[in-house]
């Protein structure tokens, strides 16, 4: 039952629809947009919504509800700002904040820049390059940041996720899931000088520029199940090199499991040679991730493991060199294996990339 020392938290439609606006604008400060949800949530079940409920639906403790619902109501859409402080007045306006950050999002650069700098905006704004800087920081922004997407263009795009994050999800029984694919362009590199080791205070480093002295590729098959990994180098990067490593999974598993393998869609893995090969042993089931979406096979995260541990800090003066240590390395991983658990159903992979491409329609640009 509400509390009976709840005073009624009634709204007009015009401030309902100035605290709807307000929570969901984009220039607007999110302790700002914040205080407006808290009003709306007390606003509910008559305007008496209990403030444990609110804190709850909200994310704050019930003082900092009790806080704003007690302004609003003394002081209505007024109340929900922040009291003076001690110090200079302001010199930069709400105005200025709004144009700034709207500019920042709709505009490109400068004259012929692709994007905004602190000093070209300063520039064009009037105001100061620390007060540009401080509000992008405020609001999050960073024109000088551009992260890269793609999405699938597969007509079956739908079919293969389903199929893939089936098998993650649920795998077949008396079976093994493998996990394939091939990093390629593996470099034997060598630096012009010797690392120098870390000290305290120093990290470890090395000098930027290398020697190239040949590249290798290393065929994997991740197992679903245990983490355990089926690896080997090749110096080329055919489908001969794919049918042996086919052979090679073939001879290390045991005959009486079925073998379902999640593969990207490269032409080597779809010759007439491979198909002839796969019509031969019918316990081979391969099953495609789509295309673009190599981030649908777990193995590329083992092998993001293998660069980040071994690869990255080495040095090799042939293609030997680098083939040995993987090898020795994969085996110390064999010891002691750690599976990458999915976690993602189809259905959730699917309404986030509906969502996605709802927010680039809708963005104007």
């Amino acid at each position: 039952m509400p509390s009976p020392k709840l005073i009624p938290l009634v709204l007009s439609d015009a401030e309902r629809a100035s605290l709807e606006a307000l929570s969901r604008k984009r220039t607007a400060s999110q302790s700002l947009a914040e205080r407006a949800r808290v009003v709306l949530a007390c606003a509910d079940e008559g305007g008496v919504a209990p403030l444990t409920r609110v804190a709850a639906k909200t994310g704050l403790s019930r003082e900092s509800v009790r806080k704003w619902r007690v302004r609003f109501l003394e002081r209505r859409l007024d109340g929900l700002g922040d009291a003076p402080r001690p110090g200079a007045a302001r010199k930069i306006t709400d105005e200025q904040v709004e144009v700034l950050v709207t500019r920042t999002l709709t505009e490109k650069g400068r004259g012929q820049d692709s994007h905004w700098s602190t000093r070209s905006m300063a520039a064009e704004t009037g105001l100061s390059q620390s007060s540009v800087s401080r509000i992008w920081r405020a609001f999050g922004l960073k024109p000088h940041v551009v992260e890269t997407w793609k999405l699938s263009t597969d007509p079956e795009f739908i079919g293969k996720v389903r199929d893939v994050v089936g098998l993650y999800m649920s795998p077949p029984e008396n079976a093994l899931v493998l996990c394939v694919d091939e990093k390629s362009q593996i470099q034997a590199l060598d630096r012009t000088a010797p690392c120098l080791p870390m000290l305290p205070t120093t990290p470890a480093r090395m000098t930027h520029d290398y020697v190239r002295n040949g590249t290798t590729s290393l065929f994997a098959a991740l197992d679903l199940a245990s983490g355990s990994v089926i690896a080997q180098p090749y110096r080329r990067h055919r489908h001969q090199e794919f049918l042996r490593f086919l052979k090679l999974i073939d001879a290390a598993v045991p005959k009486g499991l079925e073998l379902h393998l999640v593969l990207d869609n490269y032409a080597t893995h779809k010759t007439p040679a491979i198909h002839q090969w796969l019509l031969k042993h019918p316990r081979f089931h391969l099953h495609f991730t789509p295309t673009s979406s190599s981030w649908m096979n777990l193995v590329e995260r083992w092998f993001a493991e293998l660069t980040n541990r071994k690869l990255r800090r080495s040095a090799h003066r042939s293609v030997t060199e680098p083939e040995t240590d993987i090898r020795k390395w994969i085996n110390e991983w064999n010891k002691n294996p750690k599976p990458f658990v999915w976690t993602k159903t189809a259905d959730e992979i699917l309404e986030t990339l509906a969502a996605y491409c709802q927010r680039i329609i809708d963005s104007g640009h």
